[in-house]
């Protein structure tokens, strides 16, 4: 299937060959003498960019990650794809906010670069407190964490991936991406850090497009929304973009795609229609859930397969996409099909330290609410423009 994405997607090219090609002989030369340490390296993006970062032959590769399953899926698919390297590359299941971790980090720590790709990034996780929670320990928490170990061990660069949703965020994932963005902008006055915010990564997990395969394989309806529009970018291009960022970046540089004719808003339902014509099925539209649960019975049989198509009402989808606000600024000039936002260290300590402060007394007391953290959200980002509809994907098929 991941040989035809691009197609699926609705382009015809890769976004970032020029600027790799342009800039190859460097990165293959840094990456070759340097040393990294990939967070959360065995999600869809952090696999992308460890193999990017695998094939140019780092002198050390160590990555962490709290799925012992998917890293074990990365190691092989390593192995199968591109062999052995010279360089020390050992994979380490561990939950970043781990006594285990702390242990790891003090044996050795010593790294060149540090990739931070693990996040909750399901708009969906905001549905109760307590996994809104865990999101703001990733994304912004276990951030701060091991930029200060970076620091500690005196490390040349951090990176962090953020998100296209912590560009004038209206849920609660792309305002925590925010967050963690103000905690970077501190800590960038004593490490160089960079960043990206890029678009859906086509099929990485968990997604919805994932979700197609996994219809497929269990013989149940395909279901997309069909008015909300989006970019995507391929998992190849996620890698590329981190990589990219993170050995070329400038402090407080945010990498993002720029909008080109290769890079344009489809929909998830026409990206459904386009999947099951490429495995010889012909989209059959439904109008209910249970009418399209009862004909997957049948229908696949006869080439067609049940789809149900609607209009997007919950809480957290924004009606557009955009990588940077109208109140940055950008160096569109440097590469070819990459634009960067250009960042002052500001940000404000006292907001950044009450912020710890407050979820760390919420959670001491074992009892929070939802509407605690969005007003607190609301405090660090007065303009947040929150959707709260009280409908979640998880009541949706």
């Amino acid at each position: 299937m991941m040989l035809s994405v691009l197609s699926l997607i609705g382009r015809e090219k890769e976004l970032f060959v020029h600027d790799i090609n342009s800039h190859e002989a460097e990165l293959k030369q840094i990456v070759a003498s340097s040393s990294f340490l990939v967070i959360g390296g065995a999600g869809s993006i952090g696999q992308a960019v460890t193999k990017e970062i695998f094939k140019r032959n780092p002198r050390k590769l160590h990555v962490v990650d709290i799925s012992e399953n998917n890293m074990v899926e990365l190691v092989r698919d390593i192995r199968s794809s591109y062999g052995y390297i010279k360089g020390d590359f050992q994979t380490f299941a561990l939950d970043v906010g781990s006594i285990e971790y702390d242990a790891f980090i003090k044996t050795d720590g010593q790294y060149d670069y540090v990739l931070n790709l693990s996040a909750l990034k399901h708009v969906r996780s905001e549905k109760d407190p307590f996994t809104l929670m865990r999101m703001i320990d990733v994304n912004i928490l276990n951030t701060e964490k091991t930029l200060l170990q970076s620091i500690a061990h005196k490390s040349r660069k951090y990176f962090c991936v953020s998100t296209d949703k912590a560009a004038n965020p209206v849920n609660m994932m792309g305002a925590s991406k925010r967050i963690m963005e103000m905690f970077l902008m501190r800590r960038s006055l004593d490490i160089d850090i960079s960043t990206a915010r890029f678009a859906n990564v086509a099929f990485s997990d968990g997604s919805l497009l994932h979700g197609f395969n996994q219809r497929i394989q269990k013989r149940q309806p395909i279901v997309a929304p069909n008015d909300i529009k989006r970019y995507f970018v391929t998992p190849q291009e996620s890698g590329e973009l981190c990589l990219m960022s993170c050995i070329f970046g400038e402090n407080r540089d945010i990498f993002f795609p720029k909008l080109s004719e290769e890079l344009h808003l489809i929909t998830f339902a026409e990206i459904a229609i386009k999947y099951l014509k490429q495995l010889g099925y012909e989209p059959y539209l439904c109008a209910t859930e249970d009418e399209a649960r009862r004909l997957a019975d049948t229908l696949p049989d006869q080439g067609k397969w049940p789809c149900l198509f609607t209009g997007s009402d919950t809480t957290g989808e924004k009606d557009f996409e955009e990588f940077y606000t109208d109140k940055e600024t950008l160096d569109m000039n440097r590469f070819h099909n990459l634009g960067i936002i250009k960042n002052e260290p500001s940000f404000d300590a006292l907001a950044l330290d009450e912020f710890t402060g407050v979820i760390n007394g919420l959670k001491v007391q074992l009892t929070w609410s939802k509407e605690e953290i969005v007003t607190l959200f609301h405090k660090m980002i007065p303009d947040f423009g929150h959707k709260e509809t009280g409908k979640y994907l998880d009541g949706k098929m």
